[in-house]
């Protein structure tokens, strides 16, 4: 869901992220656009209400609600700003892990301050953090928020209803501290972690930030939203903010970078994701010839194209399947996914010749990082045939390994069917920030994916 755009340098992104979800980051400070003007005649409209109950919440919790910004060591210039929410009377704070990432990464060059809604500010001290839900623990480096009633949690057994009003807070856009409505609508949908589906709007800037049931319990941390949709927001479920409490609340400060600690939690993910991958079983399209790898839709989402009708040249079928579920690590990195496409080739009505430049140059396209960037290494990649069952298959495996976290690499498998000179499949596997035991163990599952149909 994998995050927003505001007045600061990003946008908050969070851990659930598929290509179309956007957290909401603090973003780049840039000049104001200008005030749009409206057209001659046209209705300026009238504000959104703001219901009572979304009043009365705001004015009981503004004492609880800071600004988190990260600053540049040296100068008072903010690099990012985010949200956050007081959960103990000794001024411990939750929020995201990707409000404080750059202050977690690199802490000789960023610090952490909070404002309050009522000017207040001062240091703050990273504790703990779980880079997989998206969720850390800061602490006032002083006096400033002791005393300070906090936010409580609302019962884990206390479910809400869909449809239920909820209330988001945080600080949009740098532009002050707000409260937003929308509804609670369940669990996502093939999330490979539980998050909330918020049905309001979050912006940039919010991230970090409550989100309270009717009574002012803390439900979830605002985490990310839709950019091709209105009203589709995430929440991260209270239940991790409150753990995260649990394991950091007495814990002495962080103050190297986290990039060990983040290989740990990288690492346990990627057991459970590769574990749960592989005991499903693949699906098969209705292909004529083969049977071609698919995943179940548990956790991943696929969608089809195929060529027009009446087309005379190359046709194709073709599959995008792909998790929602990406891990921020930091402006450049998300890692922790994997997706599976293929593409059915018929090259009947162009012949042997003609098909097989087209099926050759397809496979050519394919690309993998030739160089290094400054978190993997160039792939390395290793070409072969392998008989399925009398299936030949001509087969590319590449691995790219992390810089900074260790024993985590990128996989990719590229696979293509050879037994014919007019039709035949291609495919392609990537999983993203797995131990080099697990890459092995996916790539070989993805193979043995494809055999033929019976």
């Amino acid at each position: 869901m994998k995050f927003l755009s505001a007045v600061a340098r990003h946008a908050a992104v969070s851990c659930c992220v598929a290509l179309c979800i956007t957290a909401t980051r603090a973003q780049t400070v840039s000049p104001p656009p200008p005030a749009a003007v409206p057209e001659p005649g046209a209705s300026l409209g009238a504000p959104a209400p703001v219901s009572a109950s979304a009043q009365r919440l705001y004015e009981r919790t503004r004492a609880q609600l800071v600004q988190v910004r990260t600053l540049l060591k040296g100068q008072a210039s903010q690099s990012s700003v985010g949200s956050g929410f007081l959960v103990t009377g000794e001024g411990h704070l939750l929020t995201n892990y990707h409000v404080v990432s750059q202050a977690a990464l690199e802490p000789a060059r960023y610090r952490l301050v909070y404002t309050t809604a009522d000017g207040r500010e001062g240091p703050l001290q990273l504790l703990a953090f779980d880079a997989v839900h998206d969720v850390a623990l800061v602490k006032a480096g002083d006096a400033g928020l002791q005393g300070r009633a906090p936010l409580s949690f609302r019962p884990s057994a206390r479910s809400l209803s869909k449809g239920e009003r909820i209330y988001s807070l945080g600080n949009p856009l740098d532009v002050g501290f707000a409260v937003l409505e929308g509804n609670y609508n369940g669990l996502v949908e093939r999330s490979f972690y539980p998050n909330i589906f918020f049905g309001g709007a979050l912006n940039p800037g919010m991230s970090g930030g409550p989100a309270l049931d009717e009574s002012g319990q803390v439900i979830g941390v605002n985490v990310a939203t839709r950019r091709d949709g209105q009203q589709v927001s995430f929440l991260v479920p209270a239940e991790f903010g409150r753990a995260l409490l649990e394991q950091g609340r007495t814990a002495p400060p962080i103050v190297e970078s986290v990039y060990d600690r983040l290989s740990e939690q990288l690492m346990a993910h990627q057991h459970q994701l590769t574990q749960r991958f592989l005991k499903q079983a693949w699906r098969t399209p209705p292909h004529p010839r083969y049977t071609v790898p698919v995943p179940e839709e548990s956790f991943v989402r696929c969608w089809g194209s195929t060529t027009q009708a009446e087309t005379k040249g190359l046709e194709f079928e073709r599959s995008d399947c792909q998790m929602d579920t990406h891990i921020f690590v930091s402006d450049w990195l998300q890692t922790g996914g994997l997706t599976v496409r293929h593409e059915a080739y018929d090259g009947r009505k162009l012949g042997a010749l003609r098909f097989s430049a087209q099926y050759s140059a397809s496979f050519r396209n394919e690309s993998f990082p030739d160089r290094p960037t400054r978190d993997r290494t160039a792939a390395s990649c290793r070409e072969g045939f392998v008989d399925r069952a009398g299936l030949p298959l001509r087969t590319v495996l590449c691995l790219s390994a992390y810089k900074k976290l260790r024993g985590l690499y990128d996989l990719s498998v590229l696979v293509a069917t050879l037994d014919d000179d007019t039709v035949g499949v291609q495919g392609r596997f990537d999983a993203r920030g797995v131990d080099f035991e697990n890459a092995m163990k996916l790539a070989r599952h993805y193979i043995e994916g494809y055999a033929w149909k019976k």
